[in-house]
């Protein structure tokens, strides 16, 4: 299966989705699984539409991930203008407890490290001000426990 994300950011925060499903709670960039025919950038504007009810713009792919058992991950860089994100929903989960239950403007210092990890992968560094931010925590070691 193949799944498209976006990076949408304002100033210092990006927009992130809380998911709650079996018991576990995580943020992520809104996006999910590219419908049949669809192209990457078609599947991350409609997934950016259903889960933050905004329509988008996307300006370039920042990653593209491949795992080991073939699941493919695209992420770009989506400009939504002065729209304003509200709670959405997922498709999938229509008829039964919806697993995105909150949605918000982060700041990278409000993101769980675990969640954070993956805005590496998906590109975020590529983007001006974050770079910038992240050079600037210095050179100590952190690692959760």
């Amino acid at each position: 299966m193949s799944r498209a994300q976006s990076i949408v950011y304002r100033g210092n925060q990006v927009l992130m989705v809380k998911h709650r499903h079996q018991g576990m709670e995580w943020w992520c960039l809104p996006g999910g699984a590219i419908d049949g025919e669809e192209s990457p950038q078609e599947a991350v504007l409609r997934e950016l539409s259903e889960e933050c009810c905004v329509e988008g713009k996307v300006v370039r792919q920042t990653s593209f991930v491949e795992e080991p058992g073939g699941e493919k991950t695209y992420t770009f860089l989506v400009d939504i203008e002065n729209q304003e994100p509200r709670l959405g929903f997922d498709p999938e989960f229509r008829n039964s407890e919806q697993i995105i239950t909150d949605l918000r403007w982060l700041k990278l210092s409000e993101i769980p490290e675990r969640d954070r990890a993956f805005l590496w992968a998906a590109g975020l560094l590529s983007i001006a001000g974050f770079l910038e931010e992240v050079e600037s925590w210095g050179e100590s070691t952190s690692y959760p426990g």
